[in-house]
């Protein structure tokens, strides 16, 4: 089994203050393992990095909110998740992940919990597709309760699950810019298919995740031309993270000063700025 490495535990300050009520709409917690111990069937194991870590590295970058993403290595089991929003006291907001058997009662008490979504892990290392008749199921059952669908996809499934992806009727987020890899360039074609999935009105992307998308090392500015095109086809369709702590990042650990910099670059405009840390967010999750 995998063990991933620690986040960078100096980040920088970053260069720009953001604007007041700034989200980080992709965050992770881990464990602590002794208290929220890791799936047995988990694919990778993380280091420990528990709410008190994330939340001081929020206050450290001036990041106000945070969306609280349930992970591989915690499955279905929600608590760590749960925990930390509860002890933010309005701060957080998650998207959880479920195993289809959860009855109306669960998911309202998740939603009760601070929960807006599910996540969906399409991913090969991480075990590849999901069971599509529980994939179809939980989506038909997302609306009454206001949630969304979060993907995160290999780049190559944005073209295999295509037909699956024009029919949810729910909103739906691509992680990381689908996962696209820069080497490949703007032309290849899982980029082309996202760009044409934002036509989409209930498609919505992530344009976080660079060091997953970068051809080369930090600061990931090949990832910037993805960015910029995806903010230009639906600046009221994007949001960005951090992704802290980075997992299954085996070199080059990114500094998240340094991805909130790099951010500021590939988002110059204060407006679509606020967009995308502010009022996109606040849409999805605000409630």
């Amino acid at each position: 089994m995998k063990s991933c490495l620690p986040p960078d535990a100096h980040p920088i300050r970053p260069r720009q203050s953001l604007p007041q009520g700034a989200w980080d709409a992709h965050c992770h917690v881990f464990g602590p393992g002794a208290q929220f111990p890791y799936a047995a069937d988990r694919s990778y194991t993380p280091p420990d990095a528990p709410y008190e870590q994330l939340r001081s590295l929020h206050d450290h970058l001036g990041l106000s909110r945070g969306v609280i993403v349930q992970a591989s290595c915690h499955g279905s089991d929600n608590r760590a998740m749960l925990d930390a929003i509860v002890r933010g006291e309005g701060r957080y907001r998650g998207v959880a992940i479920v195993d289809g058997s959860e009855t109306d009662q669960q998911l309202q008490a998740l939603d009760d919990g601070g929960v807006r979504g599910v996540r969906f892990n399409f991913v090969a290392h991480l075990g590849g597709a999901p069971d599509l008749e529980v994939f179809d199921q939980t989506i038909d059952r997302l609306a009454d309760l206001g949630w969304h669908v979060v993907l995160h996809l290999d780049a190559q499934d944005i073209v295999t699950y295509a037909d699956r992806l024009a029919r949810i009727p729910v909103p739906f987020v691509i992680d990381h810019m689908g996962r696209v890899k820069a080497g490949d360039g703007l032309a290849q074609p899982a980029f082309q298919a996202l760009l044409g999935l934002m036509e989409n009105p209930l498609a919505w992307v992530k344009v976080c995740g660079p060091e997953r998308v970068s051809a080369g090392r930090k600061p990931f500015e090949d990832a910037i031309p993805f960015a910029e095109r995806l903010i230009q086809a639906a600046p009221d369709r994007v949001l960005w993270g951090t992704d802290w702590p980075h997992p299954n990042i085996s070199q080059d650990m990114p500094n998240d000063g340094g991805l909130v910099d790099l951010m500021c670059t590939f988002c110059s405009d204060p407006h679509l700025r606020h967009k995308l840390l502010v009022d996109n967010p606040l849409t999805l999750y605000g409630r």
